[in-house]
């Protein structure tokens, strides 16, 4: 962009100048006028809320973030911007105006005939894009956030890789806290990022079998807390996921074995305990007692099943 097409007078002078980095979120209020003939065509005070804006996420109008890095917090300034760098604002304030109505009053999507017969809604900016011109904004920056935090959508490749750690730390936490749903959130997140993550890599990478040695310890996590809150099924589903790559893994082969309790399937449920009785040792007392209570289960269903069918002709 060539700043040079950007005149700035500063009305009123702000805090201590300090660069403004990419991923900043800033708050400004602004009004946009015609330089020709000193129309009006937006304020957002009369819009009831300040603008907010993530620099660096490729908002539609270029020049605002441009401008927004020349100045310092709790400046108001006036911009001056030549009309080649603002061919787009009459979409941009129809979308900030769409966003104040109601939604019956909106002005919906056009196709691209009405677009050309009808225009965009507004004649003022009907007119604007017909007749382009300079035009002028007051800016006032309110608030500078370097630290906010950011929505997972907004974060870098990068941010999501440093994120999946702490979402599991912050889970694992939870969990010993005895929160289980709320620990469950945080795993599920986390597994979120990695299914994101793995969808661009080719399966069987080393990229992508990373991110999937990640996946499954988060899988396990929280596929006890909801074996805590007996949600059997989607135990077994996602343990399921884990042994189809760690055939051995002794914790999914017992978490899907409670599972299959839960959801009496005792057939299942044998296979599993025993088999991670046979990986570890040093589980198979606790295990003989899952079995033993399985046994009694069994034999107390059998009972009641012959005692509900005892006389019937079939």
């Amino acid at each position: 962009m060539d700043l040079s097409l950007i005149q700035k007078k500063i009305l009123y002078a702000g805090k201590e100048f300090r660069p403004i980095k990419a991923g900043t979120k800033v708050h400004f209020h602004f009004v946009t006028k015609r330089c020709d003939d000193q129309t009006v065509l937006d304020d957002s005070r009369k819009m009831g809320k300040p603008m907010e804006l993530i620099l660096g996420k490729k908002f539609k109008l270029e020049v605002w973030e441009a401008i927004i890095q020349q100045m310092s917090l709790n400046e108001v300034a006036q911009f001056t911007v030549d009309k080649s760098l603002v061919a787009s604002y009459p979409f941009v304030s129809k979308t900030l105006r769409d966003s104040y109505k109601p939604k019956e009053h909106r002005n919906h999507h056009c196709c691209g005939v009405s677009l050309q017969t009808e225009g965009i809604g507004y004649d003022d900016l009907n007119f604007l894009m017909k007749e382009p011109c300079d035009l002028e904004y007051t800016m006032e920056l309110l608030s500078v956030e370097d630290d906010y935090k950011k929505e997972t959508w907004q974060l870098s490749e990068n941010e999501k890789v440093d994120l999946v750690p702490q979402l599991k730390e912050e889970g694992n936490e939870l969990y010993r806290k005895g929160l289980n749903k709320e620990a469950a959130d945080k795993y599920s997140e986390a597994l979120a990022i990695l299914e994101h993550l793995m969808l661009k890599e080719k399966p069987g990478d080393e990229e992508w079998n990373v991110l999937n040695a990640q996946k499954l310890p988060l899988l396990l996590n929280f596929s006890q807390c909801r074996l805590n809150q007996g949600e059997f099924y989607t135990v077994i589903e996602h343990c399921t996921t884990v042994l189809e790559k760690e055939p051995e893994n002794v914790k999914a082969l017992y978490r899907r074995g409670k599972a299959h309790i839960g959801a009496w399937n005792p057939a299942e449920a044998r296979k599993d305990l025993q088999r991670a009785a046979e990986l570890q040792p040093s589980l198979a007392q606790a295990i003989s007692v899952d079995l033993k209570s399985l046994e009694e289960e069994e034999r107390k269903r059998d009972a009641e099943d012959k005692a509900r069918f005892a006389g019937k002709m079939f």
